[in-house]
């Protein structure tokens, strides 16, 4: 019986000790500036033998706070411009083993929808198209299990955004 009492108080303790590693409850909207937006119309290739563009939107967060962030996670949900519904999201966290540092900002991070619009008109045309609809996006954060909110919400340009082709070095001749 002691055995048992020694095992519920030891596994209450880890459980305990694991809770509380999350540490103090932030404000994610008082705790990063996002910096540095860009947004526009990723070239996404050839889908199903039609050219396709998604939505994007790049930015940077700064840590504004004087704690470290840890276990953010990051929900961009793109809309077409008079149209309640969702057309596509992305989902991404700041990965780090030491979280964000106070002060520090992060790396440039992409976020683009799925869906976006496919054709057989060449891209440029794509965005003059008369049936072609804007798009906007609202980005949202949360760290470990708070709720999700806004960080602010964008119109998606009319601009093209290429893929920067870095081409893999070729392998050594023998």
């Amino acid at each position: 019986m002691v055995r048992q009492t020694r095992l519920v108080l030891l596994l209450a303790w880890v459980l305990l000790a694991f809770t509380s590693c999350s540490g103090p409850t932030i404000d994610i909207t008082k705790a990063v500036q996002v910096t540095d937006v860009t947004t526009g119309w990723y070239d996404a290739g050839v889908e199903n033998g039609l050219n396709k563009l998604v939505p994007t939107i790049g930015f940077r967060l700064k840590n504004v706070i004087a704690l470290p962030l840890r276990n953010v996670q990051l929900n961009a949900v793109f809309r077409r411009v008079g149209e309640p519904e969702e057309w596509g999201s992305s989902f991404t966290r700041i990965a780090s083993d030491d979280g964000l540092p106070p002060g520090a900002t992060t790396d440039p991070m992409v976020l683009r929808s799925s869906l976006g619009y496919t054709s057989t008109d060449p891209r440029s045309q794509m965005l003059r198209h008369s049936e072609f609809k804007d798009a906007h996006v609202r980005v949202f954060a949360k760290q470990g299990s708070a709720q999700w909110a806004p960080l602010g919400e964008w119109n998606i340009q009319r601009a093209l955004i290429i893929p920067s082709y870095k081409p893999e070095p070729a392998p050594p001749k023998s």
